[in-house]
């Protein structure tokens, strides 16, 4: 019985955080800017400000849970995933990416919203210092593996920063994927296929035929 009540309240907690997470998103995104107070966000939404408190500490806090969301989705439909267990660490990377940016489209508006004034990914707000979190450790997860079978080169000191260097990669994919405007984002997707490309050329070996490659397409496809 006792078990009944807790999973009963963690139910209701999980629909509660996912109510406020969509009237959060839906004021920012009418009003062009974040609720004046907690206090006015709750009255509007007919809740009491308990039961804001009682899931996030502050608005701060709801939009760090909002991407955290979105990166934790996407490592959930990728390990859900049988073919993705069988991809060497690149084709891993790539599609994580590709599933990224599927996740992050289904919230473009917001996202957008969000990286307005973003132009430096090494400077790390705090709304997405979860969602860091979670890239980084995924990330290091999958590069030991291919540390482990030889995809990539093991050098002191510098592998252990792959990936804090796939976070600024990162950053570079997202404010292309701002900026784009062809359809269905094909230059964003073919910029991940070949920036992802050399930065295995560059961890590995052979960088020079992809730094080429991708300065070519860079220059070809300016983005403005």
């Amino acid at each position: 019985m006792e078990t009944a009540k807790k999973t009963s309240r963690k139910s209701e907690s999980k629909a509660s955080e996912d109510k406020i997470k969509s009237a959060y998103v839906e004021s920012v995104l009418t009003q062009g800017q974040r609720p004046v107070s907690v206090y006015k966000f709750c009255m509007d939404l007919g809740i009491k400000e308990d039961e804001f408190y009682n899931v996030f500490g502050s608005f701060d806090g709801l939009e760090n849970q909002i991407w955290k969301g979105f990166i934790d989705k996407t490592i959930s439909r990728l390990k859900a995933d049988k073919a993705f267990q069988t991809f060497i660490t690149r084709e891993k990377i790539l599609a994580f990416y590709y599933t990224l940016m599927e996740e992050l489209k289904s919230h473009r508006s917001y996202v957008l919203f969000q990286l307005e004034h973003f132009r430096r990914f090494e400077i790390v707000p705090e709304y997405i210092k979860g969602f860091k979190a979670e890239f980084e450790s995924f990330f290091e997860s999958l590069l030991n593996v291919g540390k482990g079978n030889g995809e990539v080169a093991r050098r002191p000191i510098l592998d252990k920063r792959y990936p804090q260097l796939f976070w600024l990669h990162l950053g570079f994919i997202l404010l292309l994927w701002k900026e784009d405007s062809s359809p269905g984002f094909e230059k964003t997707d073919a910029a991940i296929e070949k920036s992802v490309n050399l930065a295995f050329d560059l961890i590995g070996k052979g960088a020079v035929d992809s730094a080429i490659d991708f300065a070519k397409f860079l220059y070809q496809n300016k983005i403005k």
